[in-house]
């Protein structure tokens, strides 16, 4: 096998200039972008929500839960069936174990299970968000 040498051609200085890429994703306006969190608060489409909070596509509301063992089917009654879709669960600065019942009692009334923690679960309801997925986040607020 030979070596093929490729002569590379190199502009002019006064034709290169310097190219910006944005590789931030569209978003609809109106959609529920989380911009930041920690300190015990988010930052959610430029509104300030403190402590834990349950994210919709076009709305946010505070959630009362505080830690992984308190978040159960009751705790998340406020989501509609009619929403279905992924919902995506940080169950704070650390990985824990669901609930046993939990995913069954979520995949009944049609919302498949994504459990980690709230930093992943931030950036993945983000690009689920930008992909125009139907996804629901419920977030335990860390510090």
């Amino acid at each position: 096998m030979r070596a093929v040498r490729i002569a590379w051609r190199r502009l002019p200085k006064r034709r290169r200039r310097l190219i910006s890429l944005d590789i931030t994703p569209v978003v609809p306006a109106g959609r529920q972008l989380i911009q930041s969190y920690g300190g015990g608060r988010f930052r959610i489409a430029g509104v300030g929500f403190e402590g834990s909070v349950l994210v919709r596509s076009e709305e946010t509301h505070p959630w009362p839960v505080r830690t992984p063992d308190a978040i159960t089917t009751e705790s998340l009654a406020q989501l509609d069936a009619t929403e279905g879709g992924i919902l995506v669960i940080g169950c704070g600065p650390r990985f824990t174990a669901p609930l046993a019942d939990l995913r069954a009692g979520l995949k009944d009334r049609g919302f498949v299970l994504e459990w980690m923690d709230t930093g992943a679960a931030c950036r993945t309801f983000n690009v689920l968000l930008g992909e125009e997925r139907r996804a629901v986040a419920a977030l335990i607020a860390v510090d």
